[in-house]
């Protein structure tokens, strides 16, 4: 078959449709990395999901997205901004999603993570007291489900905070009411600009500072570390630097595969490495592994069978397709995620909560089609083209 594809100029373009390798689930436990696809939701085809509408989901779609995942052996992180949090899921809907998704994780015997945050609270400006508060009601919400937290980035923290000292001892109230360890998430401002100066800085190195400052007050209570920077050399100096026993999951989706691999993959594009650190790679927790699921996990099984030069051949061609997905403005790289999981057959519309399925161009979605089929993650070739050139027709361009 042939996909016919639309520049950014009104030009078509045709190009040969690839099959998809036959990649095969894992038979166990992924063993080298700690590996989470960031989930989205996936909203109702006849909900009233417009600007400013409370989220209506269709939970047979979104849950089943997440046994999806759980079937090729990754974890699922879940409520966090992939999921639409803070762009059209709402307060209602994400504790919904926690529940439920907790529940599902406890069905298939996966892994699962949450997002806590202090977004519940309607009032932009509140003070620091009042942040750990909501940070806590959040935090024992998830707990009581069942779920690992992930202690996201607070706008109300970035907002109130006037020091270091700040963002330390609001982490230190929150994490001494933890009942076990938790992820912390550094948030850069290019998925968020109003997160700008996150941890008392601006440059990253110095807020980095801070950070560590605040795992090493509370060691017992971090179980890792998520960077979602889209910076590979800041990533590594912090995970060279972070205490054993505390992770450093990537959350970079332009430099995953050389993060990743680390020193088991030396042929893979990445900074330079401290030989004498003790962690010499990162684990993930990535929005693109939830639009690439297959690939990741056979990446991930080769490298559980010491075969590198296999996981570089797999997941190396996805990065551009990631590249692209994330590309400026990335805070809408969900519509990218949805697009991908609706011409893969996991959801029965290309919609999202909020309407931002409109968020990109016929033409940025045309390069992700192009760059899918490259990375051989068209996952049903014939089912992407129907509904990809549906969509062209459906906007006036005869495929």
């Amino acid at each position: 078959m042939t996909l016919t594809l639309l520049c950014a100029d009104g030009a078509l373009v045709r190009q040969n449709l690839n099959e998809p390798p036959p990649y095969t689930r894992p038979s166990g436990v992924l063993r080298s990395r700690v590996v989470y696809a960031a989930a989205h939701v996936v909203p109702l085809r006849h909900g009233d999901n417009t600007p400013g509408r409370p989220a209506q989901i269709d939970w047979d779609a979104t849950l089943g997205f997440r046994r999806m995942i759980y079937s090729w052996g990754l974890g699922v992180a879940d409520a966090m901004d992939t999921a639409q949090r803070n762009m059209g899921l709402d307060a209602v809907a994400t504790r919904e999603l926690i529940a439920r998704s907790a529940q599902v994780a406890r069905e298939e015997g996966g892994s699962v993570v949450v997002g806590v945050n202090t977004d519940h609270v309607e009032s932009e400006h509140i003070p620091l007291r009042e942040v750990a508060d909501a940070y806590r009601y959040q935090l024992h919400f998830a707990e009581e489900q069942g779920a690992a937290p992930v202690l996201m980035a607070s706008r109300h923290l970035a907002r109130a905070a006037e020091s270091p000292d700040d963002y330390r001892r609001v982490y230190r109230d929150v994490l001494r009411a933890a009942s076990g360890p938790v992820v912390l998430h550094w948030l850069g401002t290019a998925f968020d600009p109003s997160l700008a100066g996150y941890f008392g800085a601006d440059d990253w190195r110095s807020a980095s500072d801070v950070l560590r400052q605040v795992i090493e007050e509370n060691a017992d209570r971090i179980a890792g570390v998520k960077m979602s920077l889209l910076d590979a050399a800041a990533e590594v100096s912090v995970r060279e630097r972070l205490p054993d026993g505390v992770r450093m999951f990537t959350g970079d989706d332009f430099h995953y595969v050389g993060l990743i691999g680390g020193a088991d993959v030396p042929g893979a594009p990445q900074p330079a490495r401290d030989p004498g650190a003790s962690r010499q790679h990162s684990d993930a927790l990535l929005g693109a592994f939830a639009a690439i699921t297959p690939i990741a996990s056979a990446a991930i099984q080769a490298l559980d069978a010491g075969d590198p030069d296999r996981y570089l051949a797999l997941l190396a061609p996805t990065e551009q397709l990631s590249r692209q997905v994330f590309a400026a403005p990335t805070a809408f790289y969900k519509t990218g995620v949805a697009f991908l999981a609706w011409l893969n057959g996991h959801q029965p519309a290309f919609q999202m909560v909020a309407g931002l399925h409109s968020a990109r161009s016929l033409p940025h979605l045309s390069r992700i089609v192009e760059l899918a089929n490259a990375a051989h993650a068209l996952e049903q070739p014939e089912l992407a083209v129907s509904r990809w050139h549906g969509l062209l027709a459906l906007n006036g361009v005869d495929a």
